[in-house]
């Protein structure tokens, strides 16, 4: 029987590292070949965290602007850039949020962090759109951003995603096999 690979193991409920994987196929007690279940690919699991994001984006601005216009069709909105943002920031996430559960960090500590880096990558993402034209979003009706690229009125919704993107979407993805 081949041996497993793995680099991540389940402590209770805290999945501490990534899994890595094994693709060979293993051989059953009755010398039958069995296919080996391997782990999703950096590239699958970013496509998961993109559609992911932009399905967030979408419901958010939905009930944000429901809230604001009382408008019950819920027309949410979002622009193409938002794959590229919010499946790199989680793909990001991932490897910073199974570090942090290493090290044990707490969770008040974590959503702080997890929240500045969003606001980081935020930032740096309209920045660079910004440059070129393209950055869909402008916060400067908020009272509290910063040059409409980031607004603290944001910070609890960006808390919370993070903690949901850390205790739900980063372990079940990474739970995620293909079989070979």
């Amino acid at each position: 029987m081949a041996t497993s690979n793995r680099a991540w193991k389940r402590e209770g409920a805290r999945l501490t590292s990534r899994d890595k994987g094994d693709t060979k196929v293993a051989e059953s007690s009755s010398g039958r070949q069995t296919p080996t279940r391997r782990p999703l690919p950096p590239l699958a699991r970013l496509y998961i965290y993109a559609l992911h994001g932009l399905f967030c984006e979408v419901a958010f601005t939905a009930v944000f602007d429901c809230c604001l216009t009382f408008d019950p069709r819920l027309p949410g909105h979002t622009s193409l850039w938002a794959l590229l943002i919010y499946g790199s920031a989680v793909f990001v996430l991932e490897d910073l949020s199974l570090w942090l559960n290493r090290k044990r960090c707490p969770l008040l500590a974590r959503m702080i962090l997890y929240t500045l880096v969003t606001y980081l990558w935020e930032f740096t993402s309209g920045f660079l759109l910004r440059l070129v034209g393209a950055c869909p979003w402008d916060y400067s009706q908020f009272q509290y951003n910063f040059l409409g690229l980031v607004t603290l009125e944001y910070a609890i919704p960006w808390a919370l995603v993070s903690l949901i993107a850390e205790k739900l979407l980063v372990p079940y993805t990474l739970r995620l096999r293909l079989e070979s």
